[in-house]
């Protein structure tokens, strides 16, 4: 893994070698990062996931991610922006997620913005800033894959200045790979651009 190519994995088939360590990561890997994801709810349970991983590992979020989506109802934009200060206090001892005060305040502040937004506008917003394929190069190994571009930026401004918190470039970018905007799938690796 040191020279960070793509490697074999069980099955035999070369994937990225972060998606390598457990069996979780394989399939979010496979299945998931990197694929288009579209909606304001979907994208909305994406970039709170993304901001509760800041500082943590991200099999940390994946393997509490049931339990997310039940303390946040189903990250349903809606239903967030009503919560109360008791539904605080429930998320802030709710062992099946992070309780970080800071970020369970953002992920429910943010609600309260997107609630106001047109039906759609997130989408449109997050994926205006997707960079056009042909201009990346592809990925040959880890060190060839950024945390920070010029995109993710300006969709961290863009958010902001909207009044969307917790979504620095680093926390945008990895929701830019998550979400494929961007496919940062090794050149070699099974799940470059997958079709759907």
């Amino acid at each position: 893994m040191s020279d960070g190519m793509a490697l074999a994995g069980p099955d035999g088939a070369l994937r990225c070698p972060w998606a390598l360590s457990t069996d979780d990561y394989v399939a979010y890997h496979d299945e998931e990062w990197g694929r288009p994801v579209h909606g304001d709810d979907a994208l909305y349970e994406r970039l709170c996931l993304e901001a509760f991983q800041s500082g943590l590992s991200w099999i940390t979020i994946l393997r509490r991610r049931e339990g997310f989506r039940t303390a946040f109802a189903d990250f349903k934009i809606a239903q967030v922006a009503t919560f109360t200060e008791s539904d605080k206090a429930r998320l802030l001892a709710d062992p099946g997620i992070i309780r970080n005060r800071a970020k369970i305040e953002a992920t429910i502040a943010n609600a309260q913005v997107l609630a106001d937004w047109t039906p759609g506008e997130l989408d449109t917003l997050i994926w205006s800033h997707a960079p056009d394929p042909t201009t990346r190069p592809t990925p040959k190994t880890l060190a060839d894959v950024p945390a920070v571009t010029d995109e993710s930026k300006a969709l961290s401004k863009a958010l902001k200045k909207r009044g969307i918190r917790f979504v620095g470039p680093t926390t945008a970018y990895a929701l830019m790979q998550a979400c494929g905007l961007v496919d940062d799938h090794l050149e070699t690796c099974v799940a470059r651009s997958v079709p759907l």
